[in-house]
This record gives structure tokens, sequence and C-alpha cells, in this order.
């Protein structure tokens, strides 16, 4: 019994004054796990915090960092020593000046609010790559005489060289770019797993390069080192109008040195120069992104990436100079192979093809699995859907060919997947060969984000619709938001990957993918302040595309990064996209004049809003159409709006003085020139102009005087009523439609649009058979007839971007802009008796949130999760007699406790919850 009281007692003392009972987890540098690529002076630290008990936080932290893993004071380069603060996301390296290829290891420990301190958390480490671009000591190589692409004939390049290490290997880097895609091996094995490397960037300003752990693949003795290089984004076929001439350069190159370290203390460089070899003579003879890939077997070269291979009928490459100042390293995350899909169904088409159905439009390519005679030919096309009569179906794909082409070797069982090309597809037509499920195998391709969101309902069908969001997510966000992966365009388009931005914070991690891609915007960015319609700029004013005339596609220069912020809390990258943003205001600014309003506007508008036809159930009702200076003056007035919080965010007091002036004429001037004295949306040259994009966005931009807007609001709600609960927005309308209505008091109509089955709708395609968004709310109608091939992708995340309204009100999870990155956040929930449950999660950059309600007999069950270090405010909507964990609420758990129109709302700390509540 004296030993049971003595162990109470330390143990009470131990948590009441020692350490405490919580865990420092997921420690990142960048945003990334133990990266080995930073170049940044003063890297970014974050560190997430769990415990099990409520209202948990934390008040101080330490955080130590060395160049050995004992943190010895002699390798000690970093001691914060005790800083009081209860951010735990994204704080600043603040040391000694890092030095390149160098690793640091690091550590942390915090002080909560209990009074108690943890120890130091289990170390992590960063690596540095270059500090700066004059320590590359490669030079660029590139094969002599090479002929730009013709027709079929695009033939990868080899490349190679003999090396010879002197001692055992106990630590090698490999640093690897070009100029078209490159896949580098060591001894015959690929280095690493990324894939369509360098990746997409503004090739002339930012050229990103990998950094690879390459130890374990050198050996004492000779070594060889070999590279494929395509085509890819930086000299393929790429934009719309399919150029013959290169859009960046004529010729194809590789950059690669690989720091070898010896265990007897000497190092080494392996770099290119004049003494590699290449040959054109592989058996890649056509990569190209749009057409596909055409391998032929019987030309490969055995061992030709092993040192015993004799080269001496290759040829030798030329050095070749270039400016290495572009050159960056990868802040986004890889591009991989992410999951792997087998066929549901092999089946041949009325018209005879063989094909398998993957079950799953999917973005990346079939590894293939044959045996046969050699010269064999198999032959793989690619399509998302099935006609009306079940035949294959390829005509939107407008000028892709979209075909993968093998030729056997026939030696026994051969295995082929691509390497310079992906596909959009869910059907592949095979010829050449019998066809099972055994033989084939579907690689899913695209930057590698962490899922962070989930979200899961009653009603099937929407919970469809989450799946076709998130797989058209993947499916785009191939190392760039593309607008589309299947047809010969597959670009950076501004607007879509503005309108979707903040659905796909919530899906995955995008903080690093955005990031990266902002930067392009800014390099690519005019010296005006204009915005090109895509990022990279590949278009370059070809056909007048190079206009920045496009209000909500230029305005991705301001609303994105704000969006990013929102989700991630990261100052700095809002501070490095300040200048694009605040150039996009001013160009706005001046082109506009002191008239404030939007006129000769171009650009997409509303892309893609309804048009009745023929077929439609609402053939009888008006399009959708909303003027495009109008919606350029009220995009104007909300990326002014978004400045001057961005302004504030910065401290620039002086800058926000000036843009919440002009916002403020903007306000007027809109007035005036769009909205008549009873809040109705004035016809413009005598043509209406009421549309519901046109009310959604004065309304979601703040736009109107506070008395008209809800009369505003009633005239929306009587258009969607008068069209059957059916919508009629385009792609800059929808993403707010369903907001705007909440924020008015009519959530009931929001989910009438969301829950609608029938054409317009989100489920319309589902019940079609869709696994991803469709670029056009008809893509296939009714009928099983197709719209128009010109401009009719299956696979378009724009129309995706309801899924942030899912999670911020059906589940309820929304950011607060004042504290960002979820330090604080709303629980905020608006259940429907539509739905009987929902349950949704999001992995914030402090922890795991959730909000999951259930309905029953009158009765609203809703759990939480507040993660340790925030706070949350929750509203129980409507809520009559509350209980928590099956007891009667206590008040004293909370804080800020009032009754509002809204519901019950009170602030709540860290910890788990189960709030049961009448309505």
């Amino acid at each position: 019994m004296i030993r049971l009281f003595l162990a109470s007692v330390i143990f009470l003392l131990f948590n009441t004054f020692g350490v405490a009972q919580v865990k420092l987890i997921a420690l990142t540098c960048e945003n990334k796990t133990n990266p080995i690529d930073i170049s940044y002076a003063q890297p970014k630290l974050s560190w997430k915090i769990i415990s099990k008990e409520r209202n948990i936080s934390q008040v101080a932290y330490q955080i130590r960092v060395a160049t050995t893993p004992n943190f010895n004071s002699n390798s000690l380069v970093w001691d914060s020593k005790k800083v009081t603060s209860n951010i735990s996301i994204l704080q600043p390296y603040k040391g000694e000046p890092l030095k390149s290829q160098q690793q640091y290891y690091w550590q942390v420990k915090v002080w909560d609010n209990k009074n108690r301190t943890t120890n130091f958390s289990e170390t992590a480490t960063w690596e540095t790559s270059f500090l700066t671009t004059n320590e590359w000591k490669a030079k660029w190589i590139e094969p002599t005489m090479q002929v730009l692409p013709v027709d079929d004939k695009s033939p990868a390049y080899m490349l190679r060289k003999t090396f010879s290490l002197e001692n055992k290997v106990v630590f090698a880097r490999a640093y690897v770019t070009s100029h078209g895609f490159y896949e580098l091996s060591l001894n015959g094995n690929k280095v690493g797993t990324e894939l369509l490397t360098p990746g997409w960037t503004a090739f002339q300003k930012r050229l990103q390069y990998q950094t690879y752990d390459v130890t374990n693949m050198l050996k004492s003795g000779d070594n060889a080192v070999g590279a494929f290089l395509g085509e890819g984004w930086y000299r393929g076929s790429v934009a719309l109008l399919r150029l013959k001439k290169p859009i960046h350069s004529s010729k194809l190159g590789l950059l690669c040195q690989i720091y070898v370290k010896y265990a007897n203390g000497k190092s080494e460089w392996i770099i290119t120069d004049g003494s590699w070899k290449y040959t054109t003579n592989g058996p890649i003879i056509m990569n190209q992104i749009y057409d596909g890939e055409t391998y032929d077997a019987t030309r490969e070269f055995t061992n030709w990436n092993n040192a015993q291979f004799n080269d001496s009928n290759w040829k030798n490459v030329q050095e070749a100079n270039y400016d290495n100042s572009v050159l960056v390293t990868q802040d986004g995350p890889k591009v991989q192979n992410i999951q792997e899909l087998k066929p549901i169904k092999v089946f041949r088409t009325p018209k005879g093809l063989l094909v398998a159905d993957m079950g799953q439009n999917m973005v990346g390519w079939i590894r293939l699995r044959v045996s046969g005679k050699r010269g064999t030919i198999v032959t793989i096309r690619h399509a998302e859907v099935l006609d009306q009569k079940g035949n294959f179906y390829t005509d939107n794909l407008r000028r892709a060919k979209a075909t993968m082409t093998y030729t056997l070797k026939g030696d026994g069982i051969e295995v082929y997947e691509p390497k310079f090309t992906f596909f959009g597809f869910r059907y592949i037509s095979i010829e050449g060969m019998d066809l099972n499920a055994d033989n084939i195998t579907g690689v899913v391709v695209h930057s590698n984000m962490k899922p962070t969101g989930t979200f899961e309902c009653s009603n099937p069908l929407v919970n469809q619709l989450q799946s076709n969001i998130q797989w058209g997510q993947k499916g785009n966000f191939v190392d760039v938001p593309t607008d589309c992966p299947q047809r010969d365009e597959r670009l950076g388009w501004t607007g879509d990957a503005q309108v979707f931005a903040r659905t796909s914070a919530f899906n995955y991690d995008v903080s690093g993918f955005f990031a990266k891609w902002l930067k392009d915007l800014a390099a690519d960015q005019k010296k005006d302040g204009s915005v090109p319609p895509v990022i990279p700029d590949v278009l370059n004013g070809l056909n007048g595309n190079t206009t920045g005339n496009n209000p909500g596609w230029g305005d991705v220069a301001v609303i994105v990064p704000w969006t990013m912020y929102l989700s991630y809390g990261d100052k700095q990258l809002l501070e490095s996209q300040y200048a694009s943003m605040k150039g996009w205001v001013d160009y706005n600014s001046k082109k506009i004049g002191e008239t404030y309003i939007s006129k000769q506007v171009l650009g997409p508008g509303d892309w893609l809003y309804y048009i009745p036809d023929s077929i439609s159930k609402l053939s009888g009702a008006k399009d959708g159409f909303t003027d495009k200076g109008y919606i350029g003056t009220a995009f104007f007035a909300y990326s002014t709006s978004l400045l001057i919080d961005a302004a504030a965010t910065l401290n620039k007091k002086e800058e926000v003085a000036k843009y919440t002036d002009l916002f403020e004429k903007i306000k007027v001037a809109f007035n005036n020139q769009y909205i008549d004295a009873e809040g109705r949306i004035k016809p413009i040259n005598g043509k209406p102009n009421d549309s519901q994009t046109a009310y959604v966005l004065a309304l979601m931009f703040n736009l109107l005087p506070q008395q008209l807007q809800p009369k505003a609001a009633a005239y929306l709600v009587e258009d969607i009523k008068s069209r059957g609960n059916h919508l009629s927005t385009g792609f800059l309308g929808t993403p707010y439609l369903c907001h705007v209505l909440t924020k008015y008091g009519y959530t009931d109509v929001a989910y009438d649009l969301l829950l609608q089955k029938t054409y317009p709708s989100w489920l319309f395609p589902v019940t079609m058979g869709a696994t991803t968004i469709w670029e056009r709310w008809d893509g296939q109608k009714p009928d099983g007839t197709f719209q128009t091939p010109s401009m009719n992708s299956f696979n378009h995340y724009a129309y995706g971007a309801i899924g942030d309204w899912i999670y911020a009100v059906v589940a309820g999870i929304e950011t607060d802009p004042g504290q960002p990155g979820y330090k604080h956040f709303y629980i905020q929930p608006q259940p429907t008796n539509q739905l009987s449950y929902v349950k949704s999660s999001l992995v914030s950059p402090y922890g795991d949130i959730k909000s999951a309600w259930e309905i029953k007999n009158k009765t609203i069950r809703l759990e939480t999760t507040i993660p340790a270090n925030t706070t949350a405010t929750i509203t129980l909507p409507k809520a009559i007699t509350v209980k928590l964990d099956g007891k009667p609420f206590n008040k004293a758990n909370f804080k800020n406790i009032k009754t509002t129109e809204k519901g019950l709302v009170f602030d709540a700390g860290s910890g788990n919850y189960v709030f049961e509540y009448t309505y």
C-alpha cells in the first residue's frame, strides 16, 4: 500500500510540475519530412503537438540545431533558447549561416499552458543542396546535330559515362536537371522514384533540379551512369496550336553532378562534360506528351547503363553554356506512381475493338506485361468514355493521338511502361495481342500531395461526387494545375486553378504545390502587372492569348496566395507573392482608370455557363450569360479587397489606406453602373445581365449596400426556383454560389442545388456514371450523346469547387483569417434533414480536425476533434437542450458563450468532444 501511495504521489507531481503529457510529432522542414534538397538560408520548421488532455496549448518553445546527432557544443549551430510563442508552424531558422551540402539535425521542446515542459522531441533532419547557383561544377551536355521532332518521330536520346571510384562510398548525392525530360540510372538501376523530371516551370527563368541519395547505388571500382532524354514540356509539342517550332529551345540537354564521399574522408565529383557519349538509336522512337510513346524493344542495348558496356560506336556529346542562375531546387511534391489499378472488365465493343475498363477515369499510363514473337507490335489507345452505342470514343481528344506502341523483342515475358508521356483515360483499346486483366496495370501518376481531407455522408451520390472531385484533382495536379489531362491542351489555366484552390487545400496538402506554381506565375507575369491566361506561359502571345485582361483568370495572382495563407498560415509565401498581387491590382487600376468600371474585357468570362438546348428540360429558361465588363469590375474590387487584407497582414499601413480608398471608389462606381434602387442588376446595352453569377459575385465580394443585400439574395433564389432548383453558373460563379446562399440564410436552397440530380447540376454527371468532374455540365447529355468534341473534357476540376462548401458548411470546418492555418477555426456544420449523417476530417498544419454529425429523432449528435495548440469556435444550430459527453452542458468548460440567430456559439480548447442537442 505504501508503494502504491508513493507511486501515486510521484505520478501526480510528475504531471503537475514535470514533463507535459503531450508528444511532439511530425517535425518538418519547409513542410517536408527529413528533406535533402533545402536551398534556403532560413528554412521554416514546424511540429505538431498531440495530447489526450483537453485545452492543451503551447506557450513557448525551444529549437536546437546541430551538425551531429548528439547536439554537442561543438556541433551546435543554433539554440533558440526559450521563445515565448504559441506558434508551432513555419518558424524560421535563425542560427549560424548554413553551408551547402551539409546535414543538419534538429529537435524542439515546448512549454504548455499548464506550466509543464516536454522533453526534446525525436531528432529530425534536413540537408542543404546548393545555397548559391555558382556551386554547379558540371557542364551542360547536348547530343550533337539534334533534329526537331516531326510527325511520329521524336526519338529519346541515350547518354552514358563510365567512371571509377577509388574507395568505399559512405555518402553520395546526385544533383540533376535537364532541358526536356530525363531519367537517370546508375549501374543499371533507375535513380529515384520521381517521374516526368525535372517538371514544368517557367524554364527560361526557373528550372528545377532534383537531389537524390545514391549512396547505396555506387561501389568502389568501375561504375556507369546513364540517362534517357525526352522531349517533355521543354521542347515537345505543347499548347493549343501544336507548334512546329520549339517553345524554349531546339536543343535537349543534361546537367548532372554526383558528389561522392569515401570512407577514408576523401571526396570527388562525377560531372557531365564532353567525355560523355550518346546515341539516337535507342528503343524510344517517339515520345510526346499529347501523342504518347513508341517503344521498339528490338532496339534495346543490353546493359547499356553498366560499366561493362562497349560504347565505342556511340558519339561524343558537346558541351554547352547556359545561365545556371535559373536553377532552383524542387519546392513542390514529386510526380510519382501513387497507386495502381487493375481493370474491372475486358470486352469487345460493337465495332469489335478489344477494350479494358479500368473502372476509373485516371491519369498516368498502362504497365504492359506481354510475351510473343519478336517484332510483334502492340498498340494501346486511350479514351475517357464510350459512346452512345458502347464504342471507343476519342473525338474529344482532338489532335492528341494518346497512343502507346510497343514492339516485342521476343524474349520471354516483357514488361513495359512509358517514360516520357502520360494519358487521361478510363478505357484502353489494344491491338496486336490478346488481353486479360493480368496483362495490364493502370499506373496512377500525379504530384505526391499528402491526403488531408475526408468527407462521407448518407447520400451515396454525394460520396461519389466527393470521389470525383478528388480524382479530378489528382489527375490534373501533375506538377502544375492543368485544366485537363487527356486532349491536346493540358495547360495551367489560371482561372481553373483560382476557382479550385480552396477545395484543393481541403483534399490534399497543396502548400508546396502552389508555392512552386505561384513562383512561376510571378516569373511569367508581365512588366505591366498583367497575368497570362496559362502558367507556365507557353502561349506567349500566340493567337492573342497573351492578354492579361482576363478577369477571374488574372485574379489568380491575388486569390490563390491569400487562399494558401488562410489554409497554411505561411506569411512568408504571402510576402514573397505580394509584389505579384499588387502588380495585378495596379495593372487593372491603370487600365480601367478613374471610371473604375472595367471595359473592353477579353478572356473567357463566366466560362461554360448554362445555355439552354433542345434536349434540356430547362430549354425554356434564359441562359446564364454575365457581362464580361461586370465580371471584370467585380473581380477588380475583390482582388483589391484581398490585397488590403494582405497589406494589413504584412503591416503595410500606407498601402492599406491606399487600396481601401480604391475599393470604396470601385464599389460606388459598381453600384452606380450596374445596380438599381431595388437591388436588381440592370440590363447592359438592352441585354439582361441579372444572371445567377452576377448576383453571386456582387454578394460574395461585398459590393452592395447593406440594405440591398437581402433583396439581391432573394432575386438570386427567385432565379434558382424558377429553374426548378437548378444552377446556371459557369466557372466563375459556381464556386461562390452555395456560399452566398448560406451567407444570406438560404442553406436549404444550397442543399437543393447540391442534391439536384438532373441537368445542370453537380450530381447529373454522377448519375451518368462519371468518376471525375466534367468540363461541362452536360459533357454527356441525358440521351447519351456528347457535347461538342472541340471542348469536352471528362476530367476538368473547376466545377469540383463545390467541395469547398461541402467541407466548410456541410461538415462545418472553416478557417479564421485572423489566425490562419487553423490556429483558430470554426466548427459550424449546418445539418439538413436531407442527410442523416456526415463524417469529415482534415489534417491541418496543427493537427487532425474532425467534424461528424448525425440526426436521429430531432436530436443532432456532433463529434468534433480540436488539435492541441489550437482553439475553435463551435456553433450548434437551433440548439434547445445540449449535452456534452452524455452529461448536461457545463458552461464552465468553454468561453465566450452566447446565443445568436445561428444557434449556441462558444469557444473551445483542444480535445475530443461529443455534443448532443435537440432542435
